[in-house]
């Protein structure tokens, strides 16, 4: 192997996260399956981390606080969740997973409960990630706002420290809410692809 093969710079940052990726969040959800699912998960994660990340640059917004970006990115985990487990079980294999054993009359009533819970997952995955980005900075315009409506030296010197100190737990929160939005991508992913779910 020569020298030019090894990752380094920005190749060596961005397989460290594939690689998480692949064994802290695909593998533990998703099984022995998960290598179909590393490339979209990878995807997932990379793309939120810098549309979260972005809103920290000068005039530049965020794109997560944006509901339509959020829903777009729930209703492709859905579409994806939903197509692989009709690829891997079958349409019908895949509706019996709807209500897993339980008697023939309380079937109708545990397939509209499931319905409705795989409804609410998207639902829940847009508005988690939309209030988490925003909300970090709506705090962050109220704070440095303080010096515009005070007009003290003192309240700005501590305006701008908090808001430095809110901008690196905002770093924070990119990372994770990255994190969170696809382990739960990962997590709808195998309980639709296992095949004891």
């Amino acid at each position: 192997m020569c020298s030019s093969d090894l990752p380094s710079g920005m190749r060596n940052l961005l397989e460290a996260f594939l690689v998480f990726v692949r064994d802290q969040i695909a593998v533990p959800q998703i099984g022995e399956k998960a290598r179909y699912f590393v490339p979209f998960l990878s995807t997932l994660f990379l793309f939120i981390l810098c549309c979260n990340l972005l809103g920290l640059f000068p005039f530049c917004s965020t794109a997560t606080g944006n509901l339509a970006v959020t829903g777009t990115l729930a209703l492709i985990s859905a579409f994806a969740t939903h197509f692989s487990g009709i690829f891997h079980k079958g349409f019908v294999g895949y509706l019996k997973t709807m209500a897993p054993s339980v008697p023939a009359a309380l079937y109708p009533l545990m397939f509209v409960l499931e319905l409705i819970s795989h409804i609410a997952r998207p639902f829940s995955l847009t508005v988690r990630l939309f209030v988490n980005m925003l909300s970090g900075h709506i705090v962050l315009l109220v704070v440095m706002g303080f010096i515009f409506i005070f007009r003290n030296l003192a309240v700005a010197g501590v305006s701008v420290a908090v808001a430095v100190a809110l901008s690196c737990l905002e770093i924070l929160i990119c990372f994770l809410q990255a994190y969170v939005f696809t382990y739960l991508s990962a997590l709808f992913l195998g309980m639709a692809v296992q095949s004891e779910h």
